[in-house]
């Protein structure tokens, strides 16, 4: 069920959010949910980790909730790091909290036509199996040889 998005609308995305929940963020800095997060941070983006494994603790300046209705602020994207099978009731709680979500991202892997056309049926944008830290690269000329820049100089190979 590959869908292909181009460049303009992918750039487009990253280019308006602001704010961004992740649902399913590890505390775990080698997980990748937890790098793209912080990575996100990075270039700028409000990122509110959501996790209620993780709940009440801090994560790059933002304290992590246990679902996207604790969040009160408007949040433009939700990056899902979920099973295939655990996004419906994400997008659900999604379109409930944020009436003015632009766009949910579902993770390399992370793919369901069915919350995908109730989230569009809205007129939210859904990416599915992509990282918006890999287009981010991809796209706005970061991304190295080996796919990640990882800001680590080494000399090993």
């Amino acid at each position: 069920m590959s869908e292909s998005y181009t460049d303009a609308e992918l750039r487009a995305i990253l280019e308006r959010t602001r704010t961004i929940a992740v649902v399913g963020v590890s505390m775990n800095p080698v997980r990748p949910s937890a790098y793209v997060a912080r990575y996100l941070a990075l270039k700028g983006y409000r990122v509110i980790p959501v996790n209620p494994a993780h709940a009440g603790r801090r994560l790059h300046g933002e304290t992590v909730r246990a679902s996207l209705s604790e969040i009160e602020d408007p949040v433009e994207m939700v990056d899902i790091f979920r099973r295939s099978e655990a996004v419906p009731p994400i997008v659900d709680e999604a379109l409930e909290a944020f009436p003015e979500l632009q766009t949910i991202w579902m993770q390399i892997g992370v793919e369901h036509a069915e919350a995908a056309a109730t989230a569009r049926a809205r007129g939210v944008t859904v990416i599915m199996n992509r990282c918006p830290k890999i287009e981010y690269q991809r796209l706005f000329g970061e991304l190295r040889m080996g796919g990640f820049n990882t800001g680590v100089i080494s000399s090993k190979l």
